[in-house]
């Protein structure tokens, strides 16, 4: 991958996804990475959601937390599996008492599992495009949605799936966010297929640093996604050795955040794992620049 060294990131939008903590000790590691984020003045910040709702109280009470602590916008996930349509409303509702105005809206896993056949709520949305729509009609929302440049696993081809991308976005969505690749080239000729589909929203691209490669592997097998072998050769001798993993890793993503904005990409989420330091060493090296929290603050506060 070559990389030209010129191309600066002034004007690029970030955000970052959180996962809800299990338990005080990963509640304070979320709230010093959000705090060591919040530096990089993101757009936004998400937080996952269980299918079937098995994380809304942890997702909604960390979504509190954030808004307390960093004023920044946030976005939940939410999913329609294992609820009926009035279930999902109630919980969208909730939410937004809790000051929501952005979901990212998602199908969500089969009950049983990945690799199990999904079975949609015979009273709730069938899928993503449904509820995006439902959402849509229950108020001025932002609509966020999934893509996924190597197809979603359960998808018949890569035509299917941008199909379903499309009635998402003919549904209201504004934006898509995708699953996390590693070839910029399968990135940008998925976005032809998607530009060439009548499909306009940013399609933005979801970069995850490599904190375990086994790990990832793993996932990656799950959600349809490749490792390529250079990535793997990289990182495959040293994942037991922290200070190299960690020196290689974000070398490795840093890259492909150059060379992705060096391609015209402006905007990017970042799938955090609720860890900062090996987000920020990649943010550094790709040229991004810190923004003083309380500075950030008061402009903010100007502008209002």
């Amino acid at each position: 991958m070559t990389v030209n060294p010129t191309i600066g990131a002034e004007g690029v939008r970030l955000s970052f996804e959180f996962f809800p903590p299990k338990n005080p000790e990963m509640e304070s590691q979320l709230w010093e990475t959000l705090e060591d984020l919040s530096a990089w003045d993101p757009d936004f910040v998400s937080v996952t959601y269980g299918a079937g709702g098995s994380t809304r109280a942890p997702t909604l009470n960390t979504l509190k937390g954030i808004i307390q602590r960093s004023h920044i916008p946030s976005a939940s996930h939410l999913t329609c599996v294992g609820s009926t349509r009035e279930e999902t409303h109630a919980i969208v509702e909730e939410f937004r008492a809790a000051g929501i105005r952005h979901f990212l809206a998602l199908r969500g896993d089969p009950q049983g599992g990945i690799g199990t056949v999904y079975q949609p709520h015979p009273g709730g949305y069938a899928n993503a495009a449904e509820l995006t729509a439902g959402l849509k009609a229950l108020g001025d929302f932002e609509i966020s949605v999934s893509a996924y440049p190597e197809k979603h696993p359960e998808s018949a081809d890569v035509a299917a799936d941008i199909d379903m991308l499309k009635r998402k976005v003919d549904s209201g969505a504004t934006r898509a966010l995708t699953q996390f690749f590693f070839e910029n080239d399968q990135y940008e000729r998925y976005l032809e297929k998607v530009v060439a589909a009548g499909i306009t929203i940013p399609i933005v691209p979801g970069i995850l640093p490599i904190h375990n490669l086994a790990q990832v592997r793993k996932f990656a097998g799950m959600c349809g996604a490749s490792v390529p072998d250079y990535v793997i050769a990289r990182l495959g001798t040293i994942d037991d050795l922290p200070d190299e993993r960690f020196k290689a890793a974000s070398q490795l993503a840093a890259e492909q955040v150059r060379d992705l904005i060096h391609r015209g990409v402006s905007e990017f989420h970042f799938y955090t794992m609720n860890r900062s330091a090996l987000v920020s060493r990649v943010l550094e090296l790709s040229g991004f620049q810190r923004v003083e929290v309380e500075a950030r603050r008061s402009q903010n506060g100007a502008a209002a």
